[in-house]
């Protein structure tokens, strides 16, 4: 990731609209938030919906932006995004029954490599329900901290701890 200084110049590049800014921003954040959406979706033409709606929303946002972390920034406005697509699916349910048994059917060995184990994760993860699954991916693979995460999501850390803790057990016990 770019220093802070090098991040500022960038992020004032892009809200007087400069094209080569947002080029930086997106070569510096588009893989992570592919990864994010897809560990939320397990969908790769989903993943790059949401991916694309949230760089254009970047667009039309970037002028409020008005300083603290960028890339908490980013995900807030990620994770609403994520949240706006769920709203938008009358099938939600039936969707992610659908990617946990597509998951299911591809771990086939009970002697599990490293990319097995991964399968199972991500088979284990699609089994929770979407807010805990969202709170560890935010805490886990964006490496937002327990602040980070509280005020993305208007409630209280300790709360935000609480459930945390408790999605961990419950994933713990999927993959025992």
């Amino acid at each position: 990731m770019a220093k802070n200084d090098d991040l500022a110049r960038i992020i004032t590049g892009c809200k007087s609209g400069d094209s080569e800014s947002f080029s930086q921003v997106v070569d510096m954040y588009a893989s992570r938030f592919y990864g994010y959406f897809y560990r939320l979706t397990g969908n790769r033409e989903t993943s790059d919906d949401l991916l694309s709606e949230l760089l254009v929303k970047l667009v039309g946002k970037i002028s409020s932006f008005k300083g603290g972390s960028f890339e908490s920034w980013l995900f807030k406005i990620a994770s609403n995004i994520f949240h706006d697509y769920l709203r938008n699916k009358q099938r939600q349910k039936k969707l992610f029954e659908v990617i946990r048994k597509q998951y299911e059917s591809e771990v086939t060995e009970t002697k599990q490599s490293g990319s097995e184990r991964i399968d199972k994760l991500q088979t284990q993860l699609s089994r929770l329900d979407t807010d805990t699954r969202e709170l560890i991916m935010l805490r886990f693979y964006s490496q937002a901290s327990f602040k980070e995460i509280a005020v993305m999501r208007s409630e209280p850390i300790g709360t935000t701890l609480s459930k945390l803790h408790r999605g961990l057990k419950k994933l713990q016990k999927l993959m025992e």
